[in-house]
């Protein structure tokens, strides 16, 4: 019957899945014909399909049709060569085979008995690739600590939060969460604010401390010494802080070392979010960085942004686990087993908030056995490259400036308002953004800094080349001309 079921037949999954590379493949070959950003209003899918689901099948081709010519259009293509947003989501061909490959095989991997493999391959992976970021010895799995595949760095942040939250209450009680202080710099991804949100964490102790541009938007050691002191002396507990190492807004780099010491000397728990920067740490050259390392309880990183591990693979490191198991771990009699009581193994599901959890080391190990470090590090170099490339474009220009220094692959910059007016100034980036975006031929975005509305280019998709760069800016200076042509026929009041 041509209808009848065939879940896993491996003969279909064969043949559909020769088809569904072919789609995929052209896909790629065929991306820069999109638009980048998708132009498509909201709701517009549900006039375009059924309000029900099928009551027969439909065939692989139909469904395919669909994809191409009503899903595509809703689409922001990440893998474009001309996506300059945000931060890269990257994708590989070894990403993929082992994504492709943690779907085959499908398993749940919350503890070590549900698949021994999933649970040491992630654990030699992480291994090996804090031994490329050269962390501590304390990070690595065997030792007290060791690393875990969260999904994102929101994830690993609110591991890390409810770990030390509950480390400190346990030493002085529970009735003094009201107490409990967090501290973070006005540019830290607000995933730290929903954190305290679900750890307890009162908003008016998660403390924000302003940066500046006099040091590029780090956090300064002496503000939070300051913050500290003020919180001791009203009789509040400091008990976490939340550095970054290449901050969302402008890649800021926070000085880890001595925030570290002071974290140190007031028992509090450092977390180093590095989701984006971190991967480039990998480098010798940029592993600068991170150093002071030393000093955190638990850094992170994306390998899903710009380590071409496909979404979503961020790890996070821990020096000591336990702090960790003790926050999360959970011990039902249906999931007892020998190994796990014996202590013998770790279970991943005492180390993250849900309890399932799939194959995800599959796609790193595949990415760094398919590429090998030195290979991945030039991959990174390159977007570097780039990015230096377009930041000298900018410069060239008179009428636009760059807002701050660049430290890796993403470029902050501003177009300048006719006559130095300022009021105009935010509007006129403003409508910048949204002609360069609504041209569908690129796509970037914008951030705050020092109340001025500024421009984002960040070079990291895979199929990203010198061409695109140049393509890119014609179209920046294009949009520029014809908005400061009209800025500059408008009377001034």
């Amino acid at each position: 019957m041509e209808d009848e079921l065939k879940p896993m037949d491996a003969e279909q999954l064969r043949e559909y899945g020769h088809k569904m590379v072919d789609f995929i493949a052209d896909y790629y070959k065929n991306i820069e014909s999109f638009p980048v950003l998708s132009q498509v209003q909201p709701g517009y899918l549900r006039e375009l399909l059924p309000e029900s689901a099928p009551p027969h099948p439909d065939t692989l081709q139909d469904v395919l049709n669909d994809v191409q010519s009503k899903l595509l259009p809703g689409v922001t293509h990440w893998q474009s060569p001309n996506y300059f947003a945000y931060f890269p989501s990257n994708s590989s061909i070894a990403g993929f085979l082992g994504e492709m490959l943690s779907a085959g095989i499908n398993m749940v991997g919350f503890s070590w008995i549900a698949s021994p493999a999933a649970t040491e391959l992630e654990m030699l992976v992480l291994d090996w690739l804090a031994k490329a970021l050269n962390l501590p010895d304390d990070f690595l799995s065997t030792g007290q600590g060791g690393g875990v595949i969260q999904g994102t760095a929101s994830e690993a942040v609110l591991v890390a939060l409810l770990a030390a939250r509950d480390k400190v209450l346990r030493r002085i009680g529970k009735e003094a969460l009201g107490n409990l202080v967090v501290y973070c710099s006005d540019q830290t991804h607000s995933a730290i604010q929903k954190a305290c949100q679900i750890a307890g964490i009162h908003s008016k102790n998660c403390r924000a401390l302003k940066t500046d541009s006099c040091n590029d938007y780090a956090l300064s050691p002496e503000s939070l010494d300051e913050a500290i002191k003020q919180d001791l002396t009203i009789g509040l507990i400091p008990f976490f802080l939340c550095a970054t190492v290449g901050s969302t807004s402008s890649t800021a780099v926070d000085p880890l070392r001595a925030l570290g010491k002071i974290a140190k000397s007031n028992g509090i728990w450092l977390h180093v979010d590095a989701a984006y920067a971190g991967s480039a740490c990998v480098c010798p050259e940029f592993r600068i960085y991170i150093d002071g390392v030393e000093e955190a309880d638990s850094f992170n990183m994306n390998a899903h942004k710009w380590f071409l591990t496909n979404f979503d693979c961020s790890a996070l490191w821990v020096k000591d686990r336990s702090a960790v198991i003790h926050s999360l771990s959970t011990n039902p009699e249906y999931l007892k087993n020998n190994a796990s009581e014996r202590n013998l193994v770790v279970d991943y599901k005492d180390w993250q908030i849900p309890l399932g959890r799939r194959f995800r080391s599959l796609k790193l190990w595949f990415v760094l056995r398919l590429y090998g470090l030195e290979n991945l590090q030039a991959y990174i170099r390159n977007h570097v490259k780039l990015a230096k490339y377009f930041e000298d474009l900018v410069a060239q220009d008179s009428r636009f400036e760059i807002a701050v220094p660049r430290k890796f692959s993403l470029v902050c910059f501003r177009l300048l308002p006719p006559q130095s007016n300022e009021h105009c100034a935010n509007k006129l980036n403003h409508d910048l953004l949204d002609a360069v975006n609504s041209t569908g031929k690129v796509f970037i975005s914008h951030t705050v800094l020092s109340d001025k509305y500024t421009l984002r280019f960040a070079v990291g998709a895979p199929l990203t080349e010198e061409r695109h760069i140049v393509a890119a800016w014609k179209i920046l200076q294009d949009e520029a001309t014809t908005l400061l042509r009209t800025v500059q026929s408008m009377p001034i009041l």
